[in-house]
């Protein structure tokens, strides 16, 4: 079964920025989820194989998800770090297009593969 490698996460002062890194390509949707201690997995965007892009509103301004196919690589470029950024990113993906529709795409069952996530601490 192919795996999901994140990569890119670490701490950062409140404003700062990271670019998170995830080995993925060829699937019909892939996302990046986020998890804070004590809270349920969230969806922050998601990218489908045609470059339709989802992204969750409390984020949708401070980051931004692309996909370099010949590389290989799913990214989540994230600015204006906040220290309730602070969470586990993970990466999933699902070879299903449909899974990257607007109403769903943040439906973390509904994604086949995941990775086992890289940390991000944001510090005040």
């Amino acid at each position: 079964q192919a795996e999901l490698v994140e990569s890119g996460g670490g701490s950062v002062q409140a404003g700062g920025s990271l670019t998170l890194s995830c080995t993925a390509s060829g699937y019909g949707c892939m996302a990046w989820f986020l998890q804070a201690p004590g809270k349920e997995r969230e969806g922050v965007a998601g990218i489908s194989g045609w470059g339709v892009t989802r992204y969750a509103d409390s984020m949708k301004d401070r980051v931004t998800v692309s996909k370099d196919g010949p590389k290989n690589t799913l990214s989540l470029r994230m600015g204006s770090l906040k220290p309730e950024d602070t969470a586990m990113y993970y990466c999933a993906a699902d070879h299903r297009l449909s899974v990257c529709d607007v109403a769903s795409w943040d439906r973390e069952s509904d994604y086949s593969l995941w990775g086992q996530g890289t940390q991000v601490t944001v510090s005040s």
